[in-house]
């Protein structure tokens, strides 16, 4: 009785699209008691981002160990494309991987929707993720299994709509809870 309640509610929760990734050949649900938050300052408000280290376990890490530096305090975004995406986290605006490192992919099941966050590379690459991330305006089917996702916008999103080319991120700062604007 207990397998068929599961898998009922398996059933139930990919039926109703709610994400899940595949992590070393095992399907996953982000699982929230692993949920990491980071709270993103702009000029329009803040966007509070959810990362899912469960599934992207290396970027989440790597991305939390450039906001702990301030790595991003003051970087612009350096592509924005109204209707897919917003890029930032190149210091050098070149679109160059920036930090001396690469990842990894780390590729899941996860869809890119609407707030997707998930890490840009140089080229066709895809292993040549650093610091550029981007954050989708909108579902881009195209990207899925082949860009590492690691995290949604929770809340801020409408803050997320008004940025353009050159606008920066005022600061980045990890928050142990979930914040609301």
């Amino acid at each position: 009785m207990k397998k068929l309640k599961l898998f009922l509610a398996l059933v139930a929760l990919v039926v109703s699209g709610q994400a899940f990734a595949q992590v070393d050949g095992v399907v996953k649900f982000p699982d929230p008691a692993k949920y990491k938050y980071v709270k993103m300052e702009t000029k329009y408000g803040d966007v509070v981002m959810r990362l899912y280290p469960d599934v992207a376990p290396n970027t989440v890490n790597a991305f939390l160990a450039r906001v702990s530096e301030g790595f991003y305090d003051g970087v612009y975004f350096h592509r924005v494309i109204p209707g897919f995406v917003a890029q930032g986290g190149d210091p050098t605006l070149v679109g160059r991987k920036a930090a001396g490192y690469t990842l990894p992919a780390e590729f899941s099941n996860l869809k890119h929707k609407r707030g997707t966050i998930a890490m840009a590379r140089v080229g066709n690459d895809i292993n040549s993720a650093s610091t550029q991330f981007y954050i989708t305006y909108s579902r881009q089917s195209h990207l899925d299994g082949q860009y590492t996702i690691f995290g949604e916008v929770e809340s801020g999103m409408d803050a997320v709509d008004q940025i353009n080319k050159g606008d920066k991120m005022l600061k980045l700062y990890e928050v142990q809870k979930r914040t609301s604007q």
